[in-house]
């Protein structure tokens, strides 16, 4: 008999005991065989409410490309979702567990020991029509349960608000873009558990980590160990793990009825209601989605200005692209590679313009753009480097936009020696040490290139933590002054990523009883800034703008460079590819294996090391794609983009998860080894590309380089 998909395989199911594995899976035995109903289930429900036409691009792998990481175990080493899970868990001893797999299984021991008059549950199962979910946490007394969903989020009561406040004054409840994705979640688990089980009263909850809370304990994250069982992940939760030995409540309940019935009432869209505005009810949009699933039928697609982000907009040509099939009704197949208008770099008008049937960025007109000039801020402006995008793709030229003049100024008010660092931090939701909060950051490694007067390029330094348990940033800055503190030299950071933690460990610092933390508070302070926009909350004391702050390369190429190979995009991860393919200096220097000698550039962690690579077409091998992988078959792009926070360049989600996963799985000593290296190399190779990004524009503002240009 030939070989059926899985998606084939769920559709089908022989009634009888033996058509199951001992895990609950279907399979074929003989040829009779009825049809299995397809559940929407709330992880089926989440990815419709991003988009209803994911769930028939998702359910063929086969068939269609998608970017996504499909690796649950890194994806749960990145979220640490099952962690704070098992944590909840303790939190209600005697919860009795329910583990089978099997759909009818889960449901026939739920209703079991529903008919108890007091129980706790976990992964209860509830089943109604073709919706089915199971249950973080049930808490049932008498007729009343709370319905309980943990998440892996961090809340701060003061700080935190469902609602847009803006709207709210008006009197008008509409919940904020950040909080949709876990709200609409527990609302889609409370519908269906009120459908299936109507005699009993349900009341939401969601189950956060509480930024305002602190561990009482040392090694609280240490008790719980991630594993990766034959494609399952799981917490292993480490012996004598109880109530009272994992010290304060770090997770918060916070009912939520009044936003569910928000919800459920239709009325979560501003000003109008979903009846006003003639789309379906929330329980018409269920059951809408159920039955599409269920029959397995594709959605008449949407289009928006969100499917930038989509998961199957690819470059595949090995299987089918699913943004193509979304797209090709209206933008012709001669034009859909085209870049898009959502593609112009930071635009919040796309929306606008494809209403207005404006799709493709060469449709874009300058009035479209108006790009206005600053006379208070020096360089481009953000709509003049829009307009310079739009211009390149329309034109189809692909030569770099240069403000020589101002480059220039800013690079001869830079002090030798050059100092080149870049940082690698995670934050997790359950504390490394005792009196550490959810989520603070922890700053594990860093990398340090130096640039001497006359020239000379040296990795000179970097960090690395790889002790399990131990709280790093405090060591982490001593190692990092110690590296800076020998001379004034002028210090680049790309992005505020880098400012942004210092100020956080200074933070950290200040509560500590570090015998030096006075003098690693002072000296944080001379080379960073504190932010403006968070003064109304800062003492004086917690102000400042150091004399040697860090220059941000980044913001230098938002102001004055532009190339059209990044794409619009400002990570150095793709400035760099886009640099080497532009400098001819670059690619005769590089070509050679000259790093990693002690006649040419110091490395302390390459030897004899080539850069600059061709492939078989002639096009430049990325560096990046050159170094090994950190996870096999996962590429560092599917890596990075498990970091989530807009208002980072989310370059650093390799490391993260690396680090993670040194953290909270059992690894031998020769891979945590190998991961150490391949880390270190990594993060060499970030500042090695700021050296070169500088190197670049030293080249391009000599004389004789711009009357060329010219």
């Amino acid at each position: 008999m030939p070989s059926l998909s899985r998606s084939l395989l769920d559709s089908f199911i022989q009634r009888d005991t033996a058509t199951t594995d001992k895990n609950g899976n279907p399979f074929i035995l003989g040829v009779i065989i009825v049809s299995k109903t397809r559940y929407l289930t709330k992880s089926r429900f989440k990815t419709a409410q991003e988009c209803p036409t994911k769930l028939f691009y998702g359910n063929r792998p086969n068939e269609y490309e998608n970017k996504k990481l499909d690796n649950p175990f890194l994806e749960a080493l990145a979220d640490g979702g099952f962690q704070v899970g098992a944590l909840a868990q303790i939190y209600f001893p005697g919860g009795i567990e329910i583990n089978t797999k099997d759909h009818d299984q889960s449901v026939k021991e739920t209703e079991e020991l529903l008919n108890q008059e007091n129980v706790t549950i976990f992964e209860a199962a509830f089943r109604y029509q073709n919706l089915f979910v199971r249950t973080d946490i049930i808490v049932k007394i008498g007729n009343f349960i709370r319905l309980i969903e943990v998440k892996a989020k961090s809340y701060d009561e003061t700080e935190d608000y469902f609602y847009d406040k803006r709207l709210q004054k008006k009197g008008i409840y509409k919940i904020k873009s950040n909080w949709q994705e876990y709200l609409y979640d527990i609302g889609f688990q409370t519908y269906v558990c009120k459908k299936s089980r109507s005699d009993l009263k349900f009341t939401p909850y969601l189950m956060l980590a509480d930024k305002t809370k602190t561990a009482s304990i040392e090694g609280l994250n240490q008790r719980f160990i991630l594993l990766d069982q034959n494609g399952r992940t799981r917490v292993e939760v480490e012996p004598n793990t109880t109530l009272e030995t994992v010290g304060d409540k770090i997770l918060k309940e916070i009912n939520v009825q009044e936003e569910v019935n928000l919800i459920h009432a239709g009325k979560n869209l501003g000003e109008k209601s979903r009846l006003e505005l003639k789309i379906p009810s929330f329980e018409e949009e269920i059951q809408q989605l159920a039955e599409l699933y269920e029959k397995d039928q594709k959605a008449n697609p949407k289009v928006s200005s969100e499917c930038k982000k989509c998961e199957f907009r690819t470059q595949s040509t090995e299987k089918k692209n699913g943004f193509h099939e979304c797209w090709l009704p209206i933008v012709s197949e001669k034009n859909i590679n085209n870049p898009f208008v959502f593609d112009i770099w930071n635009f919040r008008k796309s929306a606008d313009f494809m209403t207005s049937r404006k799709y493709l960025m060469n449709q874009i007109l300058e009035t479209d753009i108006d790009p206005k000039e600053d006379s208070e801020k020096p360089g481009l402006t953000q709509s003049q480097r829009q307009w310079i995008q739009v211009q390149r793709v329309t034109n189809k030229d692909n030569s770099p936009y240069i403000n020589f003049e101002a480059l220039k100024e800013e690079i001869s008010s830079w002090k030798f020696p050059l100092h080149f660092i870049d940082f690698e931090t995670c934050t997790t939701a359950l504390p490394f040490n005792k009196g550490r909060r959810p989520y603070e950051v922890t700053a594990f490694q860093f990398s340090h290139h130096t640039i001497q007067k006359a020239g000379k390029i040296e990795h000179v330094g970097q960090y690395i933590n790889f002790e399990r348990g131990h709280f790093p940033n405090f060591d982490f800055v001593r190692a990092l002054k110690k590296e800076l503190e020998q001379d004034q030299g002028t210090i680049f950071k790309y992005a505020p990523h880098e400012n942004t933690v210092l100020c956080q460990i200074y933070s950290q610092l200040k509560v500590s009883t570090e015998p030096d933390r006075e003098e690693l508070m002072e000296w944080i302070k001379t080379i960073t800034e504190s932010k403006n926009s968070s003064s109304k909350k800062k003492s004086e004391d917690m102000l400042w703008k150091g004399k040697r702050s860090m220059v941000d390369l980044c913001e230098m190429v938002k102001n004055y460079y532009y190339h059209p190979f990044t794409n619009g995009s400002n990570s150095i991860k793709q400035v760099l590819p886009a640099i080497l393919r532009e400098s001819q200096f670059l690619k005769t220097k590089y070509q050679k294996p000259i790093y990693g000698t002690r006649g040419g550039i110091q490395s302390l962690n390459f030897k004899e090391w080539v850069w600059l690579k061709l492939d078989d077409s002639g096009e430049i091998i990325d560096p990046y794609k050159q170094l090994p992988k950190l996870f096999e078959n996962v590429s560092i792009e599917q890596l990075d983009s498990l970091m989530t926070d807009e208002d980072q360049l989310n370059d650093g989600g390799a490391a993260m998860t690396a680090y993670t996963k040194m953290q909270f799985t059992r690894m031998t000593d020769i891979e945590r080894g190998e991961l150490k290296n391949a880390l270190l190399r990594y993060c060499e190779l970030d500042t090695l590309a700021m050296v070169m990004l500088y190197e670049h524009w030293i080249e391009i503002t000599k004389p004789q380089a711009k009357k060329k240009a010219a």
